[in-house]
């Protein structure tokens, strides 16, 4: 849908916020982004990488022909490929032997024909979902004490609580407009925060009370609140009584353990345990927000019905101001989950173990067939392959290869297994190296579709610009299959519409409000229609107007006698423990500025400039322990694999415990998959990863030497670096290198790397101390930068940012020294590393604006230069810079 001055009404392609976006591509192949001022989502707010999404739209890594082997071919030998195997394969083996393996990232249509073609006419519940990884613990304990998987609340409740518990979310950086309505909440009625997380992490920076609970213990504590809430009488004894079962032998669970006890399983004061929950029970409005930090865990069902069982109990469910909320990490992660995107379910919020179910499902598809029983979650599909009982595999819009936990076992696997097809956008990742069949996808900007966000409210993502080459949407290869396949009148859609009207009658087959989710609604809905549909929250049903809406504040659920139920969840420890060889726990999770494996944010300079290497963060007595300083290179080390990260030293990290991000590939460096280390071990509920909480050892890489370069193509890294990261600079590359061996001449090194050719147009600037071990290398073509390296014995302190900023430039003979030392004159502005993405302003400039101009508030140093004033997801990081200049001032 156009909106004044050519620009399109899409949804922002990243998180489960699902913020409206205005796009508006120009005559030079360049796209304008801005957020949608009407988006009920966010306003018009939106975050780092929301705000770079028109710089991550090149055509150069991507997919843009079909191929078999490697080979470009036609779609239609291509489809005819996918279709042949996937039937020769069933005919051989049964329907079991084959498997989808799909995407939050995909839309809901795409999603909704994935599942039909599979449980309804293929025969088998083979199809699982990336999101697995991500939300599945907390569907899982919806329905177990709702009886259905229903998010009850809506983000206005953020704004509308007087007290907010963040439990394993880091909203500051994951879900960071979110954060900034939860900010503007607090300063305009003094909502009080509560962050619950092993680390100090940028959320702290609003919270009146931070807990740093151990790894693991969440159910501890929430059933201490449970104990708590009822022995202070903070019990709604109505709701209890009218809407609920169970509270007796959940009472008798959470009572298992003594104030002490649980104090010591948490690792926390026992005075601040008594502060959380005595704030709890005297505060009616509050909204218990959980993440990935719950979910992903040997027991993260029972973490999430730990914390409904606190606000069944009182009451506090369904009302304005009070709920759990459950926030998910992609973009179409709850549109997955209602179309039947996961293993065991059915579409239409409908279950595969329900005859009644699979009845109305299998009539209004016409299936020949329908799945009977739960098919493969993800872990498990992928032991399936490796075991060779799954021989036909799809892979769509996903990165399994780095994103599932034991992450070379998977790569074994998908190596193994007879028939691989995958579906992506970009060409050369870990995964679609695996590929007999590449296809290749339509991108973001490019398809038409809907997605629903955490609040349960569907919006649509909308095309601006043509697909390149021959890509085509996801929905469109799985219908072209399907017909190949013999169902041809089945998946006869010519458009989105056509599938999403289908779905919204689905929604209220059979469905005498019996089911939370409908949107029969929409089903009559003209193409027109769809083509303008407005954000709207489900239920949308015919009897039903429009509107925000909650769920359960009057009773009303999903389970057999309406009402909720109270679980059982009696505290165990996570599926493994730390040793002697592996004394120390790992977390892994998201950083502010990337997503996922980088196939879309690595291509941003902007957004690689605040972090742009694989990193492991660990407390300054643990660092010193072993060894390790600050910005020097470790080997971390579990049961299952090895990674080589940047060490960076922080007293925000809890002891005991170190950090890894989940981004990093081998696209951008040597050794840092993440998952690689992570076990396996899954909640048997649910079937999600623990990747919280993995035993690893750590120790020092003794690199002896280290360098950092920049080129203006891509750099071949020769023999001898051990370590290596890349990112994209403002033009060309920028890497990062260290070594055990030296090499035997540095000026073949950097030829080497820089590619010199040794053309009459090149000329080379070199300084070296043999003492030192420094060794400095510029490539000049024509008098333009080209290339550099800077080499050092130790990790170096050259400005980074101001280098890069002279690759293609034009360097005068006054230049060359500056060039070489890796630093600009006192007379040159430096930013220094970059710490607001959102408008590239770095920490030299935010020091001046502390030191110079006397700000001493996150808020003052915005008014300044502009940090933070955007997504405010660095605002935490500027505070802790004013509160180091406070103490250097004091001392």
């Amino acid at each position: 849908m156009m909106s004044d001055g050519g620009w399109t009404r899409t949804v922002c392609p990243y998180c489960g916020v699902g913020c409206g976006v205005l796009a508006r591509p120009d005559a030079g192949g360049h796209v304008e982004i801005k957020g949608d001022p009407d988006h009920p989502a966010n306003f018009g707010r939106l975050c780092s990488k929301g705000a770079a999404l028109g710089e991550t739209m090149s055509l150069d890594d991507r997919l843009l022909t079909p191929s078999i082997g490697g080979q470009s071919v036609s779609w239609e030998t291509a489809l005819d490929k996918v279709a042949m195997s996937f039937r020769s394969t069933i005919e051989r083996h049964a329907p079991d032997s084959v498997a989808l393996y799909v995407s939050g990232q995909i839309l809901s249509e795409d999603y909704y024909v994935a599942n039909k073609l599979m449980k309804g006419f293929i025969g088998t519940a083979n199809i699982d979902t990336n999101s697995r990884l991500c939300m599945a613990s907390s569907v899982a304990g919806h329905k177990r004490a709702f009886g259905s998987d229903t998010v009850p609340g809506t983000y206005q409740d953020l704004e509308l609580a007087d007290l907010v518990i963040l439990v394993g979310s880091n909203l500051a950086w994951c879900h960071p407009v979110l954060y900034q309505r939860l900010v503007a909440a607090r300063k305009a009625r003094g909502t009080k925060v509560v962050v619950i997380d092993p680390r100090a992490t940028a959320t702290c920076e609003i919270a009146d009370l931070h807990l740093p609970i151990a790894p693991g213990a969440d159910v501890a504590l929430f059933n201490g609140l449970l104990a708590y809430l009822a022995s202070a009488g903070a019990v709604n004894q109505d709701y209890v009584e009218r809407f609920t079962s169970g509270l007796g032998a959940a009472l008798k669970s959470s009572a298992d353990l003594s104030l002490e006890e649980t104090a010591s399983i948490c690792g926390l004061r026992r005075a601040d345990i008594l502060a959380f929950y005595e704030l709890f029970a005297a505060t009616e409005k509050s909204v218990t927000v959980y993440s990935q930090g719950v979910n992903q865990s040997s027991a993260g069902t029972d973490k999430v019905n730990a914390i409904i069982n606190c606000h069944l109990l009182t009451g506090r469910i369904g009302r304005p101001g009070m709920g759990p909320f459950s926030v998910t990490g992609q973009p179409n992660a709850m549109g997955g989950r209602e179309v039947g995107g996961l293993a065991n379910m059915l579409a239409a919020h409908m279950e595969l173990g329900n005859a009644e179910h699979r009845r109305i499902v299998q009539e209004f598809w016409g299936a020949p067939r329908i799945a009977k029983a739960a098919g493969l979650k993800a872990v498990d599909l992928f032991d399936a392959v490796a075991s060779g009982r799954i021989k036909a595999l799809w892979i769509m819009a996903t990165n399994p290869v780095d994103s599932l936990p034991e992450a070379d076992r998977v790569r074994k696997a998908i190596q193994s297994c007879p028939f691989v097809v995958v579906s992506d956008v970009t060409r050369d990742t870990d995964t679609t190296a695996l590929a007999d069949v590449l296809l290749p996808a339509a991108a973001w900007g490019e398809k038409d579709g809907t997605v629903t966000n955490s609040e349960r409210r569907i919006s649509r993502q909308r095309a601006f610009i043509e697909r390149p080459g021959e890509a085509k949407p996801d929905w469109w290869q799985i219908c072209e299959v399907a017909k190949r396949l013999g169902y041809a009148d089945a998946f006869a859609y010519e458009s989105p519409h056509e599938i999403f009207i289908e779905y919204a009658a689905l929604t209220g087959a059979g469905n005498d409000g019996s089911r939370d989710l409908d949107l029969s609604g929409l089903a009559d809905i003209t193409g027109e229609g769809y083509r303008k549909l407005e954000p709207i929250q489900w239920p949308a049903g015919h009897d039903s107007a429009p509107t925000d809406s909650r769920f359960f504040a009057e009773g009303g659920f999903y389970t057999s006698d309406r009402r909720a139920r109270f679980v059982e969840t009696p505290f165990r420890a996570p599926a493994s423990s730390v040793s002697a060889t592996y004394p120390l726990i790992l977390n892994t999770g998201r950083i502010r500025d990337q997503w996922h494996t980088m196939t879309r944010t690595g291509k941003s300079a902007r957004l690689m400039s605040h972090m742009s290497e694989p990193f492991l963060e660990i407390h300054p007595d643990d660092a010193n322990t072993l060894g390790l300083a600050p910005a020097s290179l470790c080997e971390v080390e579990s049961r299952h694999g090895k990674a080589l990260l940047r060490v960076s030293i922080s007293p925000d990290q809890r002891r005991g415990s170190v950090f890894a991000p989940i981004h990093w590939t081998d696209q951008y460096t040597g050794q840092a998959r993440i998952d690689a280390l992570i076990a396996s071990n899954t909640d048997p509920v649910s079937g999600q990863p623990e990747s919280k909480f993995t035993p690893v050892a750590v120790r020092p890489f003794r690199a002896s030497w280290y360098a950092f370069a920049l080129c203006l193509h891509s750099p071949v890294v020769p023999p001898g670096a051990s370590y290596y990261a890349k990112a994209p600079a403002k033009i060309g590359q920028r890497f990062e290198l260290a070594g055990i061996e030296t090499p035997a001449d540095w000026d073949d090194f950097a030829s080497m790397l820089l590619g010199v050719t040794r053309q009459r147009a090149e000329e080379t600037l070199t300084y070296r101390d043999v003492r030192s071990g420094a060794f400095r290398f510029a490539l000049l073509r024509e008098g333009r930068l080209v290339g550099a390296l800077f080499v050092g014995t130790a990790p170096l302190s050259v400005s980074r940012s101001w280098v890069a900023d002279q690759l293609g430039q034009s360097i005068d003979s006054g230049d060359r020294l500056r060039l070489l030392a890796g630093r600009p004159g006192a007379d040159v502005p430096d930013k220094g590393r970059i710490v607001c993405a959102c408008y590239e302003v770095g920490a030299k400039e935010i020091a001046e604006a502390i030191l110079k101009h006397g700000c001493e508030t996150a808020d003052a140093v915005g008014a300044c230069v502009k940090a933070g004033t955007n997504c405010g997801s660095c605002r935490s990081e500027i505070a802790g810079m004013i509160e180091l200049s406070r103490i250097s001032q004091a001392s």
